[in-house]
């Protein structure tokens, strides 16, 4: 990746007009991507190379195959994913699109959405959200972003993340959920003068969209054939603390770097 046209004004205009950015290519080398995807096939199978769990989880190994696999903090059982996740084409582009001088890891989501055959049923889908609405252990005002990787073709039928442009700017809304399988766009307020105008990530392998924490966003099922591979990397910046300081829940392990990796600067 070109760090000249990543930091580029009218790339960092994009992602503050729209609250988020589409990058569409290829930023990672495809052995990152082969390690990463062979490291998540591992961690869904309960094999964890590092010695170390993943932490407390919505899927477990063994669960339904048929509804969305969501593991938290990945990198922590597995020396690939940590690969991905630190991988500097995403610490250059958060620091493009912010200006920020420092971009940590902070938590990391392995996200796999199986593709169903005709006639059957399960929870894929992932709801209309602000990823604020969840991290209230971070002070308000805190410079908060998710870089979304994908492991594999994202295509149009792949249920890829859906953003819904300038939402960022509508203020922290109370209609946010992830885990809703049917439209809840009917709990956000659209301000008067604004329209709800979706855009989707279409992307390929080490291809990766940056969005604001802020930014409403959810996702369809997968009807592609193949499962849609991807993580979820939270970042910050400098311009972010945690609540009193805390090191619980969310930000209890960002002192640790074997975890949350800064990828972009130093702290």
């Amino acid at each position: 990746m070109s760090l000249a046209i990543e930091r580029s004004t009218v790339t960092r205009a994009e992602y503050e007009r729209d609250g988020y950015l589409i990058l569409n290519r290829s930023l990672i080398e495809s052995t990152v991507i082969q390690r990463a995807t062979e490291g998540m096939d591992a961690i869904r199978r309960g094999e964890y190379d590092t010695g170390r769990p993943p932490q407390p989880s919505p899927w477990n190994p063994g669960d339904d195959p048929n509804v969305l696999c969501k593991i938290e903090m990945p990198q922590m059982a597995n020396r690939a994913i940590f690969e991905l996740v630190s991988h500097p084409a995403i610490g250059a582009a958060a620091a493009a699109v912010t200006g920020a001088s420092m971009v940590q890891v902070w938590w990391v989501q392995l996200l796999y959405k199986p593709s169903l055959p005709p006639g059957v049923t399960g929870k894929t889908s992932v709801g209309w959200h602000q990823d604020r609405h969840y991290w209230g252990q971070w002070e308000p005002g805190s410079e908060l972003l998710t870089a979304w990787v994908a492991l594999s073709d994202v295509t149009p039928a792949s249920g890829p993340m859906v953003f819904v442009r300038g939402s960022q700017s509508w203020g922290l809304q109370q209609g946010s959920d992830f885990f809703a399988q049917t439209d809840i766009r009917a709990g956000f307020n659209v301000p008067q003068g604004r329209t709800w105008e979706e855009t989707a990530a279409v992307l390929p392998p080490g291809g990766f969209s940056l969005h604001h924490n802020l930014t409403i966003h959810g996702s369809g099922p997968n009807t592609a054939g193949f499962p849609r591979r991807g993580f979820a990397i939270h970042l910050r910046t400098s311009n972010s603390r945690p609540v009193n300081d805390q090191r619980t829940g969310l930000t209890a392990f960002i002192d640790d770097p074997s975890a949350c990796p800064v990828i972009f600067g130093h702290t």
